[in-house]
Protein backbone atom coordinates (compact mmCIF):
# COMPACT_ATOMS: atom_id res chain seq x y z
CA UNK A 1 0.00 0.00 0.00
CA UNK A 2 2.72 2.26 1.15
CA UNK A 3 4.65 1.47 -2.49
CA UNK A 4 1.17 2.28 -4.36
CA UNK A 5 1.05 5.85 -2.82
CA UNK A 6 4.69 6.87 -4.14
CA UNK A 7 4.28 5.45 -7.39
CA UNK A 8 1.51 7.65 -8.59
CA UNK A 9 3.32 9.63 -11.25
CA UNK A 10 0.12 11.80 -12.94
CA UNK A 11 1.29 14.99 -12.62
CA UNK A 12 5.21 14.03 -13.14
CA UNK A 13 5.07 14.85 -17.14
CA UNK A 14 3.30 18.42 -16.61
CA UNK A 15 6.34 19.32 -13.85
CA UNK A 16 8.66 18.27 -16.54
CA UNK A 17 7.10 20.41 -19.31
CA UNK A 18 6.98 23.56 -17.41
CA UNK A 19 10.68 23.03 -16.21
CA UNK A 20 12.21 22.68 -19.88
CA UNK A 21 9.32 25.68 -20.75
CA UNK A 22 11.17 28.11 -17.82
CA UNK A 23 14.50 26.66 -18.77
CA UNK A 24 14.19 27.56 -22.66
CA UNK A 25 12.61 31.18 -21.75
CA UNK A 26 16.00 31.45 -19.23
CA UNK A 27 17.57 30.90 -22.25
CA UNK A 28 16.02 32.83 -24.54
CA UNK A 29 15.85 35.80 -22.41
CA UNK A 30 19.62 35.52 -22.03
CA UNK A 31 20.22 35.59 -25.35
CA UNK A 32 18.16 38.41 -26.09
CA UNK A 33 19.83 40.13 -23.70
CA UNK A 34 22.98 39.77 -25.38
CA UNK A 35 22.59 40.22 -28.27
CA UNK A 36 19.61 42.58 -28.22
CA UNK A 37 21.49 45.81 -29.17
CA UNK A 38 22.43 43.92 -32.55
CA UNK A 39 19.55 42.52 -33.07
CA UNK A 40 17.77 46.19 -32.83
CA UNK A 41 20.79 47.31 -35.78
CA UNK A 42 20.03 45.07 -37.82
CA UNK A 43 16.30 45.49 -38.14
CA UNK A 44 17.12 49.79 -38.53
CA UNK A 45 19.78 48.75 -41.26
CA UNK A 46 17.01 46.76 -42.93
CA UNK A 47 14.20 49.76 -42.84
CA UNK A 48 16.61 52.48 -43.58
CA UNK A 49 17.22 50.13 -46.71
CA UNK A 50 13.57 49.49 -47.57
CA UNK A 51 12.40 53.15 -47.12
CA UNK A 52 12.25 54.85 -50.72
CA UNK A 53 14.49 58.45 -51.20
Amino acid sequence: MLYSFFAKEEGQGLVEYALILVLIAIVVIGILTVLGGRVSQVFSEIDSGLTRP
